[in-house]
Parts: structure tokens; sequence; C-alpha cells
């Protein structure tokens, strides 16, 4: 967005101007009642046409150093816990030690799949409306049998 009040905020992030100059450059500033209605008719309240692509929220950033560190976390622990199952297994451990490992792999590869579908997976929607169904009626291909 290239308007000129969201590059007052970029300039207020970045300290090149005070938070007095913004609002009293902004003071003046008044929406009238065709501006307002076009913003909430923009496709805020209004219906989607069919098989439209509507993106809820901007897509979080999965190329962040903290989701590859803790993806590189969840991996080495999804291996070692495997490995270590696997070896209790060959070792003929106690069925209460083994479920443990069991657990704590399946549990890092839970944690795994909410990371991803939270910060990694973009998040939009394809919008689809239910059409009426209509099930009409069939000619019955079967003979009726009488006892």
């Amino acid at each position: 967005m290239e308007d000129s009040v969201s590059n007052l905020l970029r300039k207020v992030a970045r300290g090149e101007v005070s938070v007095e100059d913004a609002r009293e450059v902004l003071e003046g500033v008044e929406l009238t009642e065709q501006e307002i209605d076009a913003v909430i008719e923009h496709g805020v309240h209004s219906r989607a046409e069919l098989g439209t692509i509507v993106s809820a929220s901007l897509a979080p950033s999965g190329g962040s150093y903290l989701i590859m560190l803790f993806f590189t976390w969840g991996i080495f622990f999804t291996l070692m816990w495997a490995f270590s199952f696997i070896y209790g297994l060959a070792m003929d451990w106690d069925q209460q030690q083994l479920s443990f490992h069991l657990a704590m792999t399946i549990v890092t590869l839970i944690f795994m799949g909410i990371i991803y579908l939270k910060y990694v997976l973009p998040d939009t929607i394809v919008v689809k409306h239910a059409q009426n169904k209509y099930i009409p009626e069939h000619a019955k291909d079967w003979r009726e049998y009488k006892w």
C-alpha cells in the first residue's frame, strides 16, 4: 500500500517523523460518507464470486531463522527418539520405555506440523458456495420378489 497515511506511519515507525507531528498532519483529515461506504463495500461485507481466492491475512514468512532452527531441532529430535525406539525394540526394553519413546516421536512430529500450519503455510481461502441439491427419482431397475 503506497498511500500517504501508510507512508506517514512507516516514517513514524522508522523515527523520521515524531508522533506529535504525525498527529498534527492528520488532524484535519476527514472521510466522506461515500469514501466510508466504498471502503466497506470493497469486499469486506460483499459476497465473493465463486472460485475467488480470498487472502484472510498476510502469509507469514516461513523463511525466518527461528522457523528453520525449530525444524532442524524437530528433525534431530524426531530421528533421535525414533532410532532410540528401534534400538529399544532390538534390545528388548520394557514396554513402558518403548511407549515413551514412540510418544515423544509423535509429539515432536505434531509440534512440527502445528508450526508448519501456523507459520509456513499460506493463509488463503478458496470461496465455494453450496448449491441446492436435486436428486431425481429413478425408476426401479430391480424386481420385487414376493413370498
